[in-house]
């Protein structure tokens, strides 16, 4: 949600939510991880590490956990992988819909069991020197100086701006992402460079 500058902003601009947020945000601090902003949503961090992601939906509340993938999920609480819309092979999500849905005891379980991933320096790694496929519609955008540039650029961004639009079902929201990414190819610059320490 862009414009939010701090985590009571983000909570204050989902009223419909407020009671689950509220209810997560407090297990999520008492933990005793650094509350933060990121991707304009509150974050969980430990050691510099994400933990833990919050964001609110029209339909519900979620907390992303950045290495759910190696959590044991012994309740069976995180969506379908498959369900949900990640870029991330290591995140998880957990839904809820009302502050009855949350189970504290089992969160702050499953909190501590992903600070101790943290703890133990675990981490899915990322995938590397795997080639992205390029869309046909961003090939085809890709001329003279902005060849040059897209092919300059490493990997990892190569392959981020091809899933940027190759994910837009639309051809109209395939276009405008296009007409916004060239200059930042041209730049020398990653789609996701400005949430990188």
């Amino acid at each position: 949600m862009k414009g939010v500058k701090t985590v009571d902003a983000y909570l204050a601009a989902h009223p419909e939510h407020t009671a689950v947020l509220e209810k997560l945000r407090g297990i999520l601090v008492d933990s005793g991880m650094e509350e933060t902003l990121k991707w304009s949503a509150p974050a969980y961090v430990r050691a510099g590490k994400n933990v833990v992601t919050l964001a609110a939906f029209k339909e519900h509340c979620a907390l992303w956990f950045h290495q759910g993938a190696l959590m044991e999920d012994a309740e069976g609480r995180f969506e379908d992988p498959e369900e949900v819309k990640s870029k991330a092979k290591a995140m998880r999500q957990w839904r809820f819909k009302t502050a009855r849905d949350v189970r504290v005891r089992e969160l702050r379980a499953y909190v501590k069991e992903a600070m101790a991933l943290v703890d133990q320096g675990r981490a899915v790694a990322p995938e590397r020197g795997k080639p992205g496929e390029v869309p046909p519609e961003l090939d085809a955008a890709l001329r003279g100086k902005a060849r040059k540039a897209f092919d300059a650029l490493s990997l990892g961004k190569r392959r981020e701006y091809a899933e940027y639009i190759a994910e837009a079902k639309r051809e109209a929201t395939k276009g405008k992402r296009i007409e916004k990414i060239l200059p930042m190819i041209q730049g020398g610059v990653g789609l996701n460079d400005k949430y990188r320490k």
